[in-house]
């Protein structure tokens, strides 16, 4: 290929990468949101939230992404662009299977600590803060990192709008060149090297995390040292 088709190529990277930091950070949001929102004590809570998730995850997210760009400009009289309606349709679509994986966490945390919070008289705040997510945010992380992958893949739908990410951008350079098997193996190895990184990042992410709750040894404590038994006296017996 020529400089200006890698030109073209690495741009494609670089609005995809926008597109999904922007993305999941708005599906993180959301998924915190309505995730906590489907375990509170007011039912009709509970109910929206439950609401929210069942729409956005028995819509297509392509369809969402032509109702964004292309409905909502009718309804309101103002028109999105493509990056942001890229951004509001696949974060509100991923954020309500996120939700998913915050509900399921938070209720795997064990009820006799939130008893315990109880007894302590903490708010329900204290209770979510202190008890529930330093527990339940460590398995939250390989559910988000295999849906993290999933919103890379589904960042290949706003091509539709004409916006200029990685898979338009390799559809470009494969009618410029005609050369279909040699593009679209360039640009399948470029979503495989995202994706592994990705992965690593939120796996270093997952250890972080479960260190600090005590799931798993900070780095350089062996696992024979945490459970080692305390010693006391000249013959280091057993107390």
């Amino acid at each position: 290929m020529t400089s200006g088709l890698w030109e073209l190529v690495l741009k494609g990277i670089w609005v995809t990468v926008q597109l999904l930091v922007f993305s999941a950070l708005l599906a993180a949001a959301v998924s915190f949101v309505v995730g906590i929102a489907r375990v509170h004590r007011l039912w009709i809570v509970r109910f929206l939230a439950g609401f929210y998730t069942e729409v956005f995850r028995g819509t297509s997210a392509l369809i969402m992404i032509f109702w964004v760009f292309f409905v909502l400009p009718l309804a309101f009289g103002w028109q999105l662009v493509p990056m942001w309606a890229g951004t509001l349709a696949l974060g509100l679509t991923y954020g309500a299977y996120g939700s998913e994986i915050v509900r399921g966490a938070l209720n795997s945390v064990d009820a006799a600590q939130v008893e315990g919070g109880i007894a302590l008289s903490f708010t329900p705040w204290q209770r979510l803060r202190l008890i529930l997510l330093p527990q339940a945010v460590p398995e939250m992380i390989p559910p988000f990192s295999n849906l993290l992958i999933e919103l890379l893949k589904g960042t290949a739908l706003v091509s539709v709008m004409g916006m200029g990410d990685l898979a338009f951008s390799g559809n470009l350079v494969r009618l410029a060149l005609q050369e279909s098997a040699e593009i679209y193996t360039y640009i399948l190895l470029i979503y495989f090297v995202i994706a592994f990184l990705l992965t690593r990042l939120m796996r270093g992410l997952e250890k972080r995390l479960k260190a600090g709750v005590g799931q798993v040894p900070e780095k350089g404590v062996s696992q024979a040292e945490l459970h080692r038994p305390e010693t006391s006296g000249v013959g280091g017996g057993a107390v």
